[in-house]
């Protein structure tokens, strides 16, 4: 067996045989070491002894073994007896026990302890990218613009309060359910925005962090098909196949309605469509199921214009499920589409007279857009000079400098 292919076997193992370890050794830590351990004994062994019928369950009580050793071997453990009867009495089940089902109750249960409410947004996120993603600290600090040492700080307090906190690692009962998936949902999605709408630095779309949520994303679907998690699924998929036409030769954005169709991933609009299809149909529709049949209405765009009627009313449906200035301004530019720019200005000089999106850098943006389309070129100056001078992207700054030198 080749080193490529132990380098294989880890990238398609290495998560699964960590979330069992976790469950069977009790520690974030003690497990990623005994995960560690594992492989190494087996680029040892599986090249000379061949590969074992079942290499997760090798690698699993490899794991664990070496985790047993590690513990006899430290003076320094505290309860080093209690500790180890409980490790030693967990028993493992032979490989034909280790079904699917199991391997994939583990992996739920990681992703809900990574997502858990006590933690904070930013720890989730990191916790997340580490443990379910695999990603080292310093590849989960370069995604979040953060130096190494800050992100594995954040990762060591989020483990320290899962523990002091006794954190269960389990997958939420019933009743919990929808409100634990929340969390998870959103986390995932906030690792993509900052991917697909990055929130600071030069690239339109960050690539790697926009796969990796949409593998997560993949990964939740496979093991918990909810219409929330298709709907969220969807959504990054529709939103991803738009990535290459997303951005100028001198990495400025592309507005929807200027970008080159051609260069749209169709591979990625079908499948993102077929699973908005199957999120709606699943009865009770939530808000990433809305937000994905959204897209998937502009995602038909290829062959027809965009329905804004259609886009308006689903916009309407999102605003009852999930009520917020943004999605109002969302809607406010649907219908500026829709009724003519006019209307739309309306909707946004409301919204900002509330004084909720006065620092908002989209709101001055697409107001900016609509005042350039209705011909009132000095106020769309006017609104594109404000845009500039708020926080955004790198890529949005050299769209509104573009606008501006068009209006000037």
């Amino acid at each position: 067996m080749s080193h490529a292919e132990i380098e294989a076997a880890y990238r398609s193992q290495s998560r699964r045989v960590l979330a069992t370890l976790i469950r069977l050794l009790g520690d974030f830590d003690r497990a990623e070491d005994a995960l560690a351990d594992a492989f190494a004994a087996a680029a040892e062994q599986w090249p000379r002894e061949g590969v074992p019928r079942n290499p997760f369950a090798w690698l699993v009580s490899t794991g664990r073994f070496k985790a047993i050793d590690r513990i006899r071997k430290s003076a320094r453990q505290r309860n080093l007896a209690d500790e180890l009867a409980l490790i030693a009495d967990d028993a493992i089940p032979g490989p034909d026990a280790m079904d699917e089902e199991a391997i994939a109750d583990d992996q739920l249960r990681l992703i809900f302890t990574c997502c858990h409410p006590a933690l904070g947004a930013e720890a989730q996120v990191a916790l997340t990218l580490r443990e379910v993603g695999g990603l080292t600290t310093e590849q989960v600090a370069a995604a979040f613009l953060v130096s190494a040492p800050t992100m594995a700080q954040r990762i060591v307090r989020a483990k320290a309060r899962i523990r002091d906190e006794r954190i269960p690692y389990r997958t939420p009962d019933r009743h919990e359910l929808p409100d634990r998936l929340e969390h998870v949902l959103r986390v995932i999605y906030l690792i993509f925005n900052e991917a697909y709408a990055a929130s600071s630095g030069e690239a339109v779309v960050r690539v790697d962090l926009a796969a990796e949520a949409i593998r997560l994303g993949r990964l939740l679907v496979s093991l918990l098909p909810d219409s929330e998690a298709l709907g969220l699924l969807a959504l990054m998929l529709l939103q991803d196949s738009r990535r290459a036409a997303r951005s100028a030769a001198d990495g400025s954005l592309i507005l929807f309605e200027d970008q080159d169709r051609s260069l749209w991933n169709h591979a990625g609009i079908a499948e993102g469509k077929r699973l908005a299809a199957r999120a709606f149909a699943g009865g009770e529709v939530g808000a990433y199921a809305i937000q994905a049949a959204i897209a998937a209405e502009h995602a038909a765009a290829i062959g027809r214009g965009v329905d804004w009627h259609r886009v308006v009313a689903l916009y309407d449906m999102l605003l009852l499920a999930q009520p917020s200035p943004t999605v109002e301004l969302n809607r406010a530019a649907a219908i500026g589409m829709r009724d003519g720019p006019e209307a739309g200005i309306r909707l946004i000089d409301a919204l900002l007279a509330r004084d909720e999106l006065t620092t908002y850098q989209p709101a001055h943006v697409a107001r900016g857009e609509l005042l350039r389309r209705a011909g009132r070129r000095a106020e769309a100056k006017g609104a594109f000079a404000h845009a500039s001078r708020l926080a955004g992207s790198e890529a949005v700054g050299r769209f509104i400098a573009r606008r501006l030198g068009e209006l000037g």
